[in-house]
Order: C-alpha cells, then structure tokens, then sequence
C-alpha cells in the first residue's frame, strides 16, 4: 500500500494516530502536502460523506473519519502554503425545521471549519424565524447552509430560503442547501445559491468562492 493509501484509509477507518504518523512519514519523504491533501485526505472524506448520503455507514465510523480528518488538518496546515487555511468567512449551519438529524451536518461543520471558515452552528430543527434571527445577529455572515434528510423538511427548507431571500442584504452572503433528498434542481427552485451532494464539496465550492 502506497503512502497516499495508507492515508485515505486511516481517515476512512477513523484512526487519528495513524493518521499523523503516515503524515508524518509522507512528509519527511518529501511529498508535496498539497498533492496529500488533494489526492488522500479529501477524496477519503468524500468517500465517506457518500457513505453517509447512501446510509451506508454507521454513524460512529463517520464521526471518528471526520475527526481523523480534522486532526489531518491540523497537522498538514504549517506545511500548506501561506494562508491555505486561513480565515475565509463565516458561516451559518443549521438542519431544517422538522428534521432532527445532525451527523450530516456536524460533518459539513467539520469541513468548513477545516478549510478556514467560522462556524455559527444553530443545530437541529431550526425554523425560518431562527435562521434569520442568526443572519440578523451575525452581520458578517459570508454563507447560510441548511441541510435535510427528510423529504417532510423540504418545506421548510423552501420557507427558510423564501425568508433569507426577503432580507434587505441578501446580496452579502450566499445561500447553500444539501441533503439525502435534495436535488440541484429543487435548489434552483427555492432560489438558493448553490447545492453540494456531500460535506466536502460543500467545503471546497465555499472555499473556493471566498478566495476567487
């Protein structure tokens, strides 16, 4: 097994320790840590969030990968270029009102927080009322992310959107939704701003439109 295997393995199995140690290694070999982070560590989280959309993994597995990732992170960041992970914005995370799930989005926190952004994470269940209440509160908010894996929170998602749309400044910050059941073209229906099918592209598109 190659290092950048043994790398997507450790984070997909999350194991944090071997994670740094094969890091470490990588490294001291002299591999380019952006070729790492491109080649092991993000295709293993993607492969992971897929897991996770398909309700193919459990959600222990998943939460111990997010975290082999973060530690990842952190240990790769003072080899990265100057301010790769650097502070980009903030966002504001929260799962639709009507849904009580949270594992897809602590893992989306995990990834936005990893690649150089503030997490303002409202948590579970949350209304329109709520979601504009925290846009109200955090006046520098760069991006709103909701997510659902019910089809009954859908509805909600479009009242919250709906709600954000109506704000007098709107244009400061984007709207971004996902989730099992949402789909591109429902997101273009409510008028939000983007869509990702997993965590780490919801942290890679963000990132790349705050830098661009």
């Amino acid at each position: 097994m190659g290092a950048l295997e043994e790398i997507r393995y450790a984070i997909e199995e999350g194991k944090p320790r071997t994670v740094l140690k094969v890091l470490q290694d990588a490294v001291n070999s002299g591999m380019d840590p952006e070729h790492i982070l491109n080649d092991a560590m993000l295709p293993a989280m993607r492969k992971v969030g897929h897991f996770y959309r398909d309700e193919d993994g459990d959600v222990a597995r998943i939460l111990a990968a997010a975290r082999a990732m973060k530690k990842g992170m952190d240990f790769l960041e003072p080899y990265m270029e100057q301010d790769y992970f650097g502070y980009l914005g903030k966002v504001i995370l929260g799962t639709a009102g009507g849904d009580l799930h949270d594992v897809g989005k602590n893992l989306v926190g995990i990834m936005f927080r990893s690649v150089g952004f503030d997490v303002v994470d409202l948590g579970v269940d949350v209304s329109a009322r709520r979601f504009v209440e925290a846009v109200k509160d955090n006046p520098d908010v760069d991006i709103v992310c909701i997510s659902s894996l019910l089809t009954t929170s859908m509805p909600e998602m479009r009242r919250i959107v709906h709600a954000l749309n109506a704000l007098h400044n709107r244009k400061d910050f984007k709207v971004m939704v996902g989730g099992g059941p949402i789909t591109r073209t429902f997101a273009d229906e409510i008028g939000a701003d983007g869509y990702t099918e997993n965590a780490v592209d919801a942290a890679e598109i963000a990132r790349s439109s705050m830098i661009s």
